[in-house]
């Protein structure tokens, strides 16, 4: 008569052997295949006064806002008393259609005005 004891050890063995041979099919499994960059990440065609700023005709619109926060960061144009708003230079008033202050908040919409809408 098998004890409670030996079952418990039986069933452990018996799991850790499922264990491993569920790793191995894992690792046989084929490799994912590397996917194009969408969305966001997808780099686009730029107009021409985004382009200017950004030294490239095309960009991602990650891309695009991580530039511009360099930017701004470089040139201390956020507010002191409020982080969120930037202050804008000649160079992104030419991008946020002549605004003086935007809002961090706002800047992906203003820079949807510059990406093409795909066909």
């Amino acid at each position: 008569m098998a004890t409670v004891g030996s079952f418990g050890n039986k069933c452990r063995a018996l799991m850790a052997a499922a264990k491993s041979a569920a790793a191995s099919t894992a690792a046989a499994a084929k490799p994912k295949a590397a996917s194009r960059p969408t969305g966001i990440l997808k780099v686009q065609p730029v107009s021409p006064a985004l382009a200017k700023f950004l030294g490239s005709p095309e960009a991602s619109r990650s891309g695009a806002v991580k530039k511009i926060w360099e930017y701004v960061k470089s040139h201390n144009l956020q507010n002191p008393s409020n982080k969120r708003e930037i202050y804008c230079d000649d160079k992104l008033k030419a991008i946020f259609d002549g605004k003086d202050m935007v809002d961090f908040q706002g800047v992906a919409k203003l820079l949807s005005n510059h990406f093409p809408k795909a066909t």
